[in-house]
């Protein structure tokens, strides 16, 4: 797992040097960037395999800037932010984001996490290379390819981040089958739930009905039964 590539995106020069100085002791790389536009820049050059991400940058909301990495890299991104709220935790984990920890942190904590993310990333690469079976699918003008994470309303490609797409695929691949909020959880983010990430999940929910339904107001595809769950309502071809 040495020499994998850390961008380090957080103006707080002490917060960023501690980071950094805990992870090159693992053998990772790293990059600092102290805002969003030194950010992009070296994630552009650097091409970090994950990212290190505060929210309260001083040119850019860190949520706004998670979207913005979203349209270039897959990466994992690692919110480290200050704010403790719930709700800012659902927001940053909403805009693409793939985990979240508080200030003040342990860097020991921190340290596996990364690991633990980079694990995955690079177990999800292989397992799609290994699959020789085509995983896209087809319904109406939707088509969905799970290889590539790209999914298409006719001509015009609809952004999904990798979350979105993930529960979407859960959903697609197992049609009219019922999952409950904490059982998309703990599949799409491979972790033991909480109560309030259900919220979290019900937040990507909506969020992907405005994207694919043609109506969001009510759904066709991903429909729901209060105090339920979730499911695919309709068979898709697979090509």
């Amino acid at each position: 797992m040495a020499n994998e590539k850390i961008l380090i995106v957080d103006d707080e020069l002490a917060i960023n040097k501690l980071v950094a100085s805990c992870l090159q002791k693992e053998r990772f790389e790293t990059c600092s960037a102290f805002d969003g536009k030194e950010a992009m820049e070296a994630l552009r050059e650097f091409r970090p395999d994950l990212i290190i991400l505060d929210i309260m940058l001083p040119d850019v909301d860190g949520t706004q800037l998670c979207l913005d990495i979203r349209k270039i890299t897959d990466a994992p991104i690692i919110f480290l932010s200050a704010k403790t709220q719930e709700i800012d935790k659902i927001i940053a984990l909403s805009t693409g984001g793939d985990d979240y920890i508080t200030k003040p942190f342990m860097t020991g904590e921190l340290t596996a996490r990364v690991k633990a993310h980079l694990r995955r990333q690079s177990h999800n690469r292989a397992e799609r290379a290994a699959v020789s079976a085509s995983n896209v699918y087809v319904i109406d003008d939707l088509k969905m390819d799970f290889d590539t994470y790209e999914i298409y309303r006719g001509e015009e490609e609809i952004r999904l981040t990798r979350k979105e797409c993930e529960i979407l695929r859960l959903l697609v691949e197992n049609p009219r089958k019922m999952f409950s909020a904490i059982q998309i959880f703990e599949t799409v983010w491979k972790s033991i739930a909480m109560e309030s990430d259900a919220r979290t999940v019900m937040v990507y929910i909506s969020n992907l009905r405005k994207k694919i339904e043609p109506d969001s107001n009510n759904p066709r595809y991903i429909t729901s039964i209060r105090g339920v769950g979730y499911k695919f309502n309709q068979r898709v071809k697979r090509k």
